[in-house]
């Protein structure tokens, strides 16, 4: 009986232990497909990882350069501001030139009118002066105009004797055809100049030196247009240069000749030249 038991329980044994074999092997292999398909959603989840991480490297990326862009268009509008603000006062500065430019063609052109006028003036006052006087030898006599003003220079052979200041009687004659002349020209004032060269002049003359020669024959000069030929004496003045304002050298007797000579110097009030400028506004070309 313990026999049949014992070879019961060997087969039961037996028996037991094939199936364990069998359930081992197909466990075995689910295993295998199971670590297979882990190792599979394994490598499928870094994939994605990766990918997530890309994608978040360049989610980045664009969110800064979004950023940028959004500070490149604040400051685009914000000097589209000050682009406007320093249009506004380019325009505003341009428009104050122009206004500048104008005022000054204005004036430069009431200028040139004054001059254009004085120098008419002058002309015509030259053109009567060579009308009375033409007559006289050049070397006595020279008419000229200099920056604006009218010379009458005449010289002292024509005036005065040696060391004199006396004028002679032909001077006179010659004074008193200026004296018709600027008598009719009202709107002048005159200065009368002597001049000498540079000879000392003697001891035993009734003057110091050459600065009171000079100024002697001016006051002789003045004198004359003013007692004989009726000039007002509030339009003349009376100088003298002494021998510091030569036309030629001192160094030859002809040259000394050329500087010993009274100039009469014609020039128009200032306040009159003025009054040119006002009549030039009153231009309506220039309004």
């Amino acid at each position: 009986m313990k026999k049949i038991l014992l070879l019961g329980a060997a087969g039961a044994l037996i028996l037991s232990s094939c199936v364990s074999s069998k359930k081992y092997g197909e466990l075995e292999a689910k295993q295998k497909e199971t670590q297979d398909l882990l190792d599979s959603a394994t490598v499928k989840l870094n994939s994605c990882l990766e990918d997530k991480a890309t994608a978040d490297a360049e989610l980045a990326s664009l969110r800064k350069q979004n950023e940028m862009l959004r500070a490149n268009n604040q400051e685009l509008i914000n000097n589209m501001g000050n682009l406007t603000t320093l249009t506004t006062k380019g325009a505003e500065n341009l428009e104050k030139s122009l206004e500048s430019l104008k005022e000054k063609d204005l004036t430069i052109r009431k200028l040139q009118d004054a001059v254009t006028r004085r120098d008419s003036i002058n002309l015509a006052l030259v053109q009567s002066l060579k009308g009375v006087l033409g007559n006289l030898d050049d070397e006595d006599i020279n008419i000229s105009v200099e920056k604006g003003v009218v010379y009458v220079s005449i010289s002292d052979k024509l005036l005065f004797s040696s060391g004199s200041t006396t004028v002679s009687n032909r001077a006179k004659e010659v004074l008193g055809k200026v004296a018709t002349v600027v008598k009719n020209k009202p709107d002048f004032e005159f200065m009368v100049e002597g001049h000498t060269d540079d000879v000392p002049v003697k001891s035993t003359a009734p003057f110091k030196d050459n600065w009171d020669l000079s100024v002697l024959r001016a006051t002789s000069v003045v004198r004359i247009l003013q007692d004989e030929f009726g000039v007002s004496p509030a339009r003349m003045t009376a100088a003298g240069r002494s021998q510091y304002a030569p036309v030629a050298s001192n160094d030859s007797r002809e040259g000394k000749s050329k500087n010993r000579r009274t100039r009469i110097v014609v020039l128009p009030k200032i306040d009159q030249f003025y009054s040119m400028i006002e009549e030039g506004l009153k231009d309506p070309d220039i309004n």
